[in-house]
């Protein structure tokens, strides 16, 4: 009996001490629950965050990145260029914001049910997409919503990519008018 005891003791004490760091990235106590939360910790490291464990706040805080990595600058726009392995146009962008495989697909590819769903303009939360998927490649554009200018919802403030200037975070319109923006919401948030 004393044998048993002393060979549990060690994963008593292990257990001890992977509780409450599992606790504290959100899984329960359970061992397999821990071992699930490792693992999801892992992917998280690796760029692949399942979509429960993505949030909205992680994906401001990518967009904010771009505004000064450029040695203090933004990031400059191109259609052909890449920055840490995502095109740095618009929905090159937009995908490093939501951590989506590199280069990232195009404007079209994010309006689709692969990434997002179709939303009205007036469920637009934070890190939300107004994409106008119609044109050519010159003509389509995807922004990230961050929040209302007023409670008219008559314009918002958002980051995007934008020829001529690069990573810009202002206050847009796109889609509040008859235009063909309109509202997605990310699959990464759950």
């Amino acid at each position: 009996m004393q044998r048993t005891a002393r060979a549990l003791l060690p994963l008593a004490f292990s257990t001890a001490l992977i509780a409450p760091l599992a606790l504290a990235q959100g899984a329960s106590a359970a061992p397999a629950e821990q071992h699930a939360a490792g693992q999801q910790g892992v992917r998280a490291q690796s760029g692949a965050e399942d979509a429960a464990a993505y949030s909205r706040t992680t994906t401001i805080n990518r967009a904010k990145k771009w505004l000064t990595a450029n040695g203090g600058h933004q990031v400059p726009y191109s259609q052909t260029k890449t920055w840490g392995g995502y095109r740095t146009d618009c929905s090159g962008y937009v995908s490093m914001a939501l951590s989506l495989g590199k280069p990232g697909p195009n404007t079209v590819g994010l309006a689709t049910s692969t990434y997002t769903k179709k939303i009205k303009m007036a469920s637009l939360k934070k890190g939300d997409l107004i994409i106008d998927k119609t044109g050519g490649s010159t003509a389509r554009h995807v922004v990230i919503f961050v929040k209302w200018s007023s409670s008219a919802h008559k314009s918002y403030k958002a980051y995007e990519q934008r020829g001529g200037h690069g990573t810009d975070y202002r206050t847009l319109s796109y889609g509040v008018g008859s235009d063909q923006y309109d509202a997605y919401r990310p699959k990464k948030y759950g």
